[in-house]
């Protein structure tokens, strides 16, 4: 639960400025809540296949805007992030 604690902190602070609710860190962010809950929630309910399919849809939004925030945009701003949410960076081929 220290995870998810330290998740609504950063959100707490991304709320606090409005303008950013766009960026693509606050998007991570809020991906990341979901892909969280979504996962408790399917610890309890294994064969619900409709979650299943949005937890998938929900990882592949947050892979891309993590490939495009390494890529595009900053790559310390991306280490950072990782790093803040605790998250594995993402496989190269």
């Amino acid at each position: 639960m220290v995870k998810n604690s330290f998740i609504s902190i950063i959100l707490k602070e991304q709320e606090e400025n409005k303008e950013n609710r766009g960026s693509v860190e606050f998007q991570v962010v809020s991906f990341t809540n979901k892909i969280r809950r979504l996962t408790s929630h399917l610890e309890l309910h294994k064969k619900d296949y409709l979650s299943q399919r949005g937890l998938r849809k929900i990882l592949g939004k947050r892979q891309r805007l993590l490939a495009y925030l390494s890529k595009k945009k900053n790559r310390v701003r991306y280490k950072e992030l990782i790093g803040q949410l605790d998250i594995r960076e993402r496989k190269t081929r």
